[in-house]
């Protein structure tokens, strides 16, 4: 063997399989084998990533590649080559092929969520057994109490049976699948919110924001209808299924992500116009065989518009976004036959408004 000769393996990047070869470094790295003998050319060598004293070089941009851990060929090859630590294609399209692989998954996962998760939530909430709807139900008020600052529950007797017949004319003719259990909590907003299993906490601000028994039973029906479609529970499969893979993006997988949406979701639904449309029909519908002012509806959401700067709306607007058009959806279908009445006298209504009479206002947080 040539004293400049030293002893290598050589692989043709097909296969696994690496051939005994012998190495000389004149005008070219010549490479002699059992059946092979190559020179390759100086200028064109890159190295590999590897750890000294092993070294590996190759043509770049080709899958050959020899090894050996001769210092003072590789100490040659270095400046003669001062290419040779050029970018290794093989190795850096793998590394970006792996990169890619990484952002198409991360947009496979959000793409998922956002659309996904959304669509299996439709179809899988009418076929969860209502027992367990019931108990989820539980659990959200718990953590609704929680993020509102467990405000009182407002229970004047007179008043809720006041409240108790005005909820049994609304649901007599049936169509919602459980018997809504309807919970008045003393807060400074405006609002109801609609949960699973047949559960709505009604926020009093809302009625003491309303002008009239019909605009807070407008709101209290349009709540049924949520109830009736199901709603709040496909919110919550979305918006947990959602946070769960999205936590998987994330790296947060100790559940603080999932509770915090779960009871954001009740909190702020953010139906689909279709889920809030079909509410308002259902809201009408109710209003108007039940005696009272269909059109009430439109009235609040109308006022709460104008009035959306001031704190005691803010919390319903964005559960419930108004529309102009969606006012004028909601009178088209009332008409003008129910202006005027009153679901309610005036002596009910001035008995239900004094519900929390003998709970103490606490601020809202």
């Amino acid at each position: 063997m040539p004293a400049h000769a030293v002893y290598g393996t050589y692989s043709d990047g097909l296969s696994a399989r690496a051939h005994p070869v012998t190495l000389v470094l004149e005008d070219s790295l010549e490479i002699t084998g059992q059946d092979l003998r190559l020179a390759w050319t100086l200028a064109d060598l890159a190295a590999g990533d590897t750890a000294a004293p092993l070294m590996r070089v190759g043509p770049a941009g080709r899958a050959e590649r020899v090894e050996f851990t001769d210092e003072a060929l590789a100490a040659a090859l270095k400046d003669r080559c001062p290419d040779l630590y050029r970018s290794d294609p093989s190795a850096s399209g793998g590394r970006l092929r792996l990169v890619l692989w990484s952002i198409a998954a991360g947009i496979s996962v959000i793409g998922l969520a956002i659309y996904g998760v959304p669509a299996i939530a439709v179809r899988l909430a009418p076929v969860v057994p209502a027992a367990i709807e019931a108990r989820l139900g539980g659990a959200v008020d718990g953590q609704i109490g929680k993020i509102l600052g467990d405000p009182p529950v407002c229970n004047d007797a007179p008043a809720r049976a006041v409240l108790d017949r005005l909820i049994e004319r609304m649901t007599a003719n049936g169509g919602l699948p459980v018997d809504p259990a309807i919970t008045v909590r003393r807060h400074a907003i405006a609002n109801a919110l609609t949960l699973p299993g047949g559960r709505v906490v009604v926020l009093s601000d809302l009625i003491d924001q309303s002008r009239t028994p019909d605009e807070f039973a407008g709101v209290l029906a349009h709540e049924f209808g949520h109830v009736a479609a199901r709603d709040p529970m496909r919110a919550l499969l979305a918006a947990s299924g959602s946070s769960f893979l999205l936590s998987l993006v994330l790296g947060d997988l100790t559940g603080s992500t999932i509770l915090v949406a779960v009871g954001q979701a009740a909190i702020s639904a953010g139906y689909s116009r279709e889920a809030e449309n079909a509410a308002d029909t259902y809201s009408v519908e109710v209003m108007s065989r039940s005696g009272g002012d269909a059109t009430a509806l439109a009235t609040i959401l109308e006022r709460i518009a104008k009035d959306d700067e001031k704190a005691e709306f803010a919390s319903l607007l964005r559960s419930h976004p108004f529309t102009k058009e969606r006012a004028n959806r909601i009178r088209a279908m009332a008409g003008t036959e129910t202006v005027g009445r009153r679901i309610l006298d005036e002596t009910e209504w001035a008995t239900l408004k004094g519900i929390c009479r003998n709970v103490p206002a606490k601020t809202a947080k």
